[in-house]
């Protein structure tokens, strides 16, 4: 930055207060079931998730007239809420300069492959929607003067569609939407979690009447766990991604999300194989991504070993001191590893030296008082001496100084800022971070409405699995918002949640209850504990950003041999939070044999490296390269065309995961709307498809 900003406005853009909540409503009744006396709670629509997402969705709803409630594990202390970036990125259709185009903003969303077209399109034409209105609810999006939004390009972005309120844009969107859910009227249920969705019918029949959770408020001695049970024809499922699925992790910690709830009510999931991994401070400390400016600033990266001793180990993979810089600097819009960026010397060279350094019992650590050194027999680092896309990036923004500190203070203080707010000043200590996971690309199979395969049950946000093998920086976010919107213009067009359900479903809840009841026993010998070590770590060591068949066929048998222990034995608690846990964990051990299976699967098929994931073979036809020589180890599989075409399903049958493909959705580009013909079949709801809703 060329001016200097005062310490006021930074803070605001750091230290993001949240709204209070609003008092909760009583329950409508109270019935014996199963042995506990359950406050019965009733809804025309149960949003499971209080993030930008399912606060989108609640909105919406609310705005149409539907009878709408909030059930949130811990209200504000989700991903969107606590989460982000230097500056964490939005990702929409450009509204400066010559604005854009929709249907190639479409094509470059669904590029990685296994994405359905239709998808990306109504991603791309709902953003500009999305983003005047968090605008309009006061979202500080920044402007020139003349009202063009001030755009940069991020990863998988070659036009610059990226936008920013700095690090805590994700949060800045929480507080807007929370704070019009709040002077909507929508009801709130913190300390909520939901543990069994309740149907009823048979095959394409089923459907949604109901949610189980647990409840802090509600424990009484005739209800010691808290269970309440929420009444509703209609949920959204945005409580996020799998945050607690692996060791390595950026997620906040506690985020579950609800791909184990979903398989458990018979919902679809799709694209479990493809997620995000990327640089960043662990959870143990302050999860944060370093993406960015944090890289951009081109600080000394290094390890040190258990005496000690500092390693410049990025030397022995680049070939000169300006590689090496200027692929520190491309991790800042090249964040996410991507297997084919090892190859030539590219950026996830960076991410796989990390990597290694960390299962070599090493720590990894960036010094922003210090310049990259040099690498062996080269000339010392140098402004002057980097790549020319790195120049022009650097010199665009000003940023000459000698430091990497001044040249990130110069660029974003903010980023600054934020660590300084959790004790860590990176301006005076050098700061310790990893290879973590930090999204999940796949997630509840949806249409282009939010719908999933159960009536009744929508997923938006994280939950959903709307995303291909990549996508652009922020266009997490901003699926989230377009789909949330979606998924409440469906609900209130088909009617069933203008009023709070009246049905009686004690039998199905009597039943639901008792099962969670035999799912929790004090007796058994599996603890929470051993279940999270047991899962975190299969999925960070063997499902990570390196994998190869062996290793997932073994993990994925024992995550099964895990699953079934859950069934046969249960979870052990000692008190009632732990009892939530439980839930949780059991949740969570399904998850992650859906995600095995999924990529045992993908790898057994001939899947090859994409995205996320390397798949390792000694016969495979890329070969990374290092200063060192080849790194034969790390020879991998190319990705199968076909393979882009396709998505994975899994469901449960009974207590088997099941696998199939599809093909991807296609949008016809040349395909024509025409005003006249087309209008009544909005102004009638043709446009909801809401005959097969039932």
């Amino acid at each position: 930055m060329t001016i200097d900003v005062p310490q006021d406005i930074l803070d605001a853009l750091t230290d993001v207060d949240m709204p209070r909540l609003p008092p909760e409503a009583v329950p409508s009744d109270v019935v014996r079931l199963a042995g506990v006396e359950a406050p019965i709670y009733r809804a025309g629509c149960v949003v499971v998730g209080s993030g930008a997402a399912g606060l989108r969705a609640a909105v919406e709803l609310k705005r149409r007239g539907d009878d709408v409630v909030i059930v949130s594990q811990s209200a504000w202390g989700g991903t969107s809420a606590c989460s982000g970036s230097d500056k964490q990125t939005l990702h929409t259709a450009n509204t400066a300069d010559q604005g854009d185009d929709y249907k190639a903003m479409a094509r470059a969303i669904r590029s990685g492959g296994a994405m359905d077209e239709d998808t990306a399109y109504v991603e791309a034409v709902g953003s500009s929607r999305m983003m005047a209105s968090l605008q309009f609810l006061g979202l500080p999006l920044p402007q020139d003067p003349l009202g063009g939004t001030l755009r940069y390009q991020t990863d998988h972005d070659e036009v610059g569609r990226a936008t920013s309120c700095g690090p805590r844009t994700s949060r800045l969107m929480v507080k807007v939407l929370a704070e019009e859910a709040i002077r909507l009227g929508v009801p709130f249920y913190n300390q909520t979690t939901a543990v069994k969705i309740l149907t009823v019918g048979e095959g394409a029949d089923r459907h949604v009447v109901g949610i189980l959770a647990m409840r802090a408020s509600d424990r009484t001695e005739g209800n010691p766990l808290g269970i309440a049970l929420f009444v509703s024809g209609v949920i959204v499922l945005a409580a996020g991604g799998p945050g607690e699925l692996y060791r390595d992790s950026v997620y906040p910690n506690g985020c579950f999300g609800s791909l184990g709830l979903a398989l458990e009510a018979g919902v679809e999931l799709v694209n479990l194989t493809e997620s995000q991994f990327g640089i960043g401070t662990r959870r143990e400390g302050f999860p944060w991504n370093l993406s960015g400016t944090y890289v951009q600033a081109i600080p000394h990266i290094y390890s040190v070993d258990s005496e000690g001793a500092e390693h410049h180990f990025l030397a022995e993979y680049y070939r000169s001191t300006r590689e090496l810089a200027s692929n520190v600097f491309r991790k800042g819009y090249q964040w996410p590893f991507h297997a084919t960026r090892m190859l030539d010397f590219g950026s996830s060279l960076v991410d796989l030296a990390i990597f290694r350094e960390t299962a070599a019992g090493r720590r990894v650590f960036m010094d922003f008082n210090r310049n990259p050194l040099s690498v062996l027999g080269d000339l010392p680092f140098s402004l002057e001496r980097l790549d020319e896309d790195v120049r022009d990036y650097l010199g665009k923004a000003g940023a000459d100084q000698d430091m990497p500190i001044d040249r990130l203070k110069h660029m974003n203080p903010l980023a600054i800022e934020l660590y300084r707010r959790y004790k860590i000043d990176i301006a005076e200590e050098p700061l310790e971070f990893a290879v973590n996971n930090q999204h999940m690309n796949g997630g509840i199979m949806v249409d282009t409405w939010g719908r999933s395969n159960l009536k009744g049950c929508y997923a938006v946000g994280e939950a959903a699995g709307t995303h291909g093998v990549t996508r652009p920086g922020g266009a997490a976010l901003n699926a989230g918002q377009v789909f949330g919107t979606r998924a409440a213009e469906h609900i209130s067009a088909n009617g069933r949640a203008k009023r709070a359900a009246t049905e009686d479903i004690t039998a199905m809840a009597e039943a639901g209850i008792a099962e969670i009841l035999a799912a929790l026993r004090a007796d058994s010998l599996l603890t929470v504990k051993s279940i999270r070590s047991q899962v975190q770590a299969r999925m960070s060591d063997k499902a990570g950003i390196l994998c190869d068949q062996e290793s997932v066929s073994g993990a994925l048998i024992e995550a099964r041999k895990l699953t079934a222990e859950i069934r046969d034995n249960g979870v052990a608690y000692s008190r009632a939070a732990e009892a939530v846990r439980g839930v949780q964990w059991r949740h969570m051990a399904l998850a992650s044999e859906a995600v095995l299976s999924a990529l045992d699967f993908f790898i057994r098929n001939g899947g090859g490296s994409r995205g996320a994931r390397a798949i390792c073979d000694a016969e495979g036809e890329s070969l990374p390269l290092a200063r060192s020589g080849p790194l034969q180890d790390y020879r991998f599989r190319k990705e199968r065309e076909a393979h882009r075409k396709e998505q994975i399903i899994v469901r449960l049958d009974g207590d088997e995961i099941r696998l199939s493909t599809r093909p991807n959705r296609s949008f016809d580009e040349n395909a024509r709307s025409f005003f006249e013909r087309d209008w009544p079949a909005w102004l009638i709801g043709l446009i909801y498809d809401r005959g097969t809703d039932g």
